[in-house]
């Protein structure tokens, strides 16, 4: 009886984690793909890294409290995962040089210098310091609250603001000096 108890709610159990990862992946997919274009240059070694996140999202939906919770442990996983991909030295942009995308042409000269600026910007900010970096595409870029990223990241809202603001003062450093 207790082997038939024990595969019910084993089964139980992986319907939830698979409904769970599946209404995450409807919706957090694209901006986690986004996330973790911001650690890696490579739209494919994002998806993969967003597609191993899911994973191991599913392996450890047992022991996710709440569930409401899980999206920022989603995200922490991304990080994490962009952070040891760049690690190993795999498309790290501190050491790659920026790839300029081939048949991007603008049709005004307007256009071409806000695509620079665009490229300047982001060129710097993936420059910054991994904790700044997060903080700053979580906040700014994806607009997620001072809540938000401190639970995504593990950190206090206090550290939050401290890293934004690191990160601002850095970034306008760069960018003006680039003028």
């Amino acid at each position: 009886m207790n082997a038939e108890l024990t595969v019910a709610t084993s089964a139980v159990a992986q319907v939830d984690a698979d409904a769970l990862v599946a209404d995450l992946f409807a919706a957090e997919a694209r901006s986690l793909v986004h996330l973790a274009r911001m650690f890696c240059d490579d739209q494919a070694a994002a998806e993969d890294l967003v597609q191993e996140a899911f994973i191991r999202l599913h392996r450890s939906a047992g022991s996710i409290r709440d569930i409401g919770r899980a999206p920022a442990f989603l995200r922490s996983i991304v990080i994490n995962l962009a952070r040891d991909h760049n690690r190993r030295g795999l498309m790290s942009l501190r050491h790659r040089a920026t790839t300029h995308r081939s048949g991007v042409q603008p049709g005004f000269e307007d256009d071409a210098l806000e695509v620079a600026a665009g490229q300047a910007v982001l060129t710097s900010v993936r420059l910054l310091p991994e904790r700044q970096r997060a903080c700053v595409v979580l906040r700014y870029y994806l607009q997620y609250s001072e809540s938000e990223t401190a639970d995504t990241l593990g950190i206090s809202k206090s550290s939050v603001k401290t890293h934004c603001r690191r990160a601002l003062a850095a970034l306008e450093n760069v960018l003006e000096d680039d003028r």
